[in-house]
């Protein structure tokens, strides 16, 4: 453990453009993620002498000032194994000069830290050492599986941050929920807050105050117990699929922060480890394109002997068309 300084930096045009939030985690890659929000919330981060939210885009120029910190010290680093990165290379569904979108496993962090010796990032740079700034788009949860877009370069980040920003890139997620989903109901549109808890987790509700969140359901497959839904994720807020599925009465399979524990519980007799949550089709239009990039990501096996254990036939293929 080390503890800095009180600091300033000048935000280069690099990074003008960038989040305050997401160039601090960044900058603090093994300052736990609760902590850096807390010194943001607590206005000890100042840009130009001011307090900023953690939304505040960096502009050239700005003069950022750091507060003193304990920084853990850094885990031990491995290089990870053949295998892992072998499988990473499999894994790749798109690769140009400066993308690249990749069918993340579920159990895998994006990032090393917080007990954990490498992420996808570590693992991706030494698949592709040439392409050593690589940086993650947008995020999926540990335990969720899918299309993950990562850029090449600042340029692109910044397009694909646009692209986000304006809602010209459709997420497309499947999911296992408990019960029957009314068929191909209207979105919801519920606000999210997040909240965190004394222990540091970090929670999520419905509530008024909350900010804008519309998620669209449609039913894919009827099961006994559980629907298999099709989900367009219309805004992009923590946790969102899961508390509205929960808030709905439909709490996602696997999961152990918003779900029901007796069916999680059926379902792990079952043979489901994991969190049924999968990113499956992403669909974005890049400037200058001729058309639009659809990239899809299959089911994994295990996902896929679950549904087959319903008794119930399930064309995979046709789930991802």
């Amino acid at each position: 453990m080390k503890k800095t300084q009180v600091s300033y930096i000048v935000i280069d045009s690099a990074h003008a453009g960038q989040r305050i939030d997401n160039y601090l985690l960044s900058y603090f890659k093994h300052v736990p993620k609760s902590h850096v929000y807390r010194i943001l919330r607590k206005g000890e981060v100042r840009v130009n002498k001011k307090r900023v939210q953690a939304s505040y885009r960096l502009v050239h120029d700005d003069t950022v000032r750091l507060p003193p910190l304990k920084i853990p010290s850094s885990p031990t680093k491995l290089t990870p194994t053949y295998d892992a990165v072998a499988y990473l290379e499999q894994a790749i569904l798109y690769e140009d000069d400066d993308l690249l979108i990749i069918n993340k496993p579920s159990g895998i962090a994006v990032h090393g830290g917080s007990g954990l010796h490498y992420g996808l990032i570590d693992m991706l740079k030494v698949l592709r050492p040439q392409a050593q700034k690589l940086e993650l788009a947008h995020r999926l949860d540990r335990e969720t599986s899918g299309c993950l877009i990562l850029a090449k370069n600042r340029d692109m980040l910044l397009t694909l941050h646009q692209l986000l920003r304006v809602g010209k890139v459709e997420k497309h997620y499947l999911a296992l929920v408990k019960g029957h989903l009314q068929a191909n109901s209207k979105p919801i549109e519920l606000p999210l807050q997040k909240n965190t808890l004394r222990s540091g987790e970090r929670m999520v509700e419905v509530t008024e105050a909350g900010k804008y969140a519309a998620t669209q359901f449609n039913v894919v497959k009827y099961f006994n117990l559980a629907t298999l839904a099709e989900i367009n994720l219309l805004t992009g807020r923590t946790h969102q699929i899961r508390v509205h599925a929960a808030h709905l009465g439909h709490p996602l399979a696997g999961d152990p922060k918003y779900g029901d524990k007796a069916f999680n519980h059926m379902l792990k007799r079952k043979g489901l480890k994991r969190l049924f949550l999968h990113a499956s089709k992403i669909v974005l239009t890049l400037p200058n394109a001729n058309k639009p990039l659809s990239v899809t990501a299959p089911l994994s096996d295990d996902l896929q002997r679950l549904l087959q254990s319903f008794d119930m036939g399930v064309n995979y293929t046709d789930l991802l068309n």
